[in-house]
């Protein structure tokens, strides 16, 4: 009765305001935090189910929310974290039953090889990657990885050679091997060889049009071989996929300062200087070893 009795009296009436209308700003401030509310449901959700799943050792649903997370939430550290974790347990376990279920199988002797590898026991690497080709000579990738080995053990001539001998087999096996064209490219660089050098970056570059390195390699090889017209367009095509590499800028800074084209050089020593003050002090260096 109160209520009616205040609605109902003129004073109340006149006092009383109509409700004001939300304003553009006061709509997006609220869709805004009802977004980041959805968002947070989303991320504890599926976190949730990520570590449920990896409890309950359901692989697929565990894969799965953590797919989900890396690509709703590239940037967080926790879904970072997990998931290097999962995968890494993921990774152990397939092994492990490889191991189990294929000993013999030369699946199983290419990874203990890759253990020996990433150890640094390049002997052990290299007889077990032998035996996988004494039982299976026409397995690709393995005398790549040969070669691989034969470069770790250092820089003498003999490795070299070995390396190289490895290299040009694994492209007799497999002519799309595009690492066993840039190593062979490589081999040929650091010996001065320009014109090797240039058709084996070529060729990987064909191969791969993705291998960035591949155009860097090429690039400096055409510098080096003062071929520098023909240098642009390998430089400037690594340029757009790794921008942010110093190397890259200062190659396609001394190509366009030898073909007359001042201000795109001088554009691309600042983007270097840029890069540089960005880049770790291990990735700096404009010219590879």
């Amino acid at each position: 009765m109160l209520a009616v009795a205040l609605c109902a009296c003129p004073a109340f009436a006149q006092d009383k305001k109509p409700a004001e209308k939300p304003t553009e700003q006061q709509k997006r401030t609220t869709d805004c935090s009802k977004q980041a509310a959805d968002k947070q449901l989303e991320y504890r959700t599926a976190m949730a189910v990520a570590k449920c799943a990896m409890s309950l050792n359901q692989e697929q649903s565990a894969v799965n929310a953590l797919f989900l997370l890396k690509r709703d939430f590239p940037s967080d550290p926790e879904v970072l974290y997990i998931t290097t974790h999962y995968f890494s347990e993921l990774a152990t376990r397939a092994s492990q039953q490889l191991a189990q279920e294929a000993p013999g199988s030369y699946q199983a002797q290419e990874l203990q090889a890759e253990s020996f590898e990433s150890q640094g026991r390049w002997e052990q690497a290299a007889a077990e990657y032998q035996k996988i080709l004494n039982q299976n000579p026409s397995v690709p990738g393995i005398h790549f990885r040969l070669g691989r080995v034969a470069l770790s053990k250092g820089e003498s001539e003999a490795d070299t050679t070995e390396a190289k001998k490895e290299f040009e087999q694994e492209l007799k096996l497999d002519p799309t091997n595009a690492a066993a064209e840039f190593s062979l490219g490589e081999i040929a660089r650091r010996a001065g060889q320009w014109d090797d050098a240039i058709t084996h970056f070529s060729t990987a570059a064909k191969i791969d049009s993705g291998f960035a390195e591949a155009y860097l390699a090429l690039g400096m090889s055409l510098v080096s071989a003062q071929k520098f017209a023909a240098a642009l367009a390998p430089l400037e095509k690594y340029v757009k996929i790794v921008p942010e590499d110093p190397a890259g800028h200062y190659q396609l800074a001394v190509a366009y300062d030898r073909t007359g084209r001042k201000e795109s050089a001088a554009r691309e020593m600042q983007l270097q200087r840029e890069a540089a003050a960005k880049a770790p002090p291990s990735a700096t260096s404009a010219t590879p070893q």
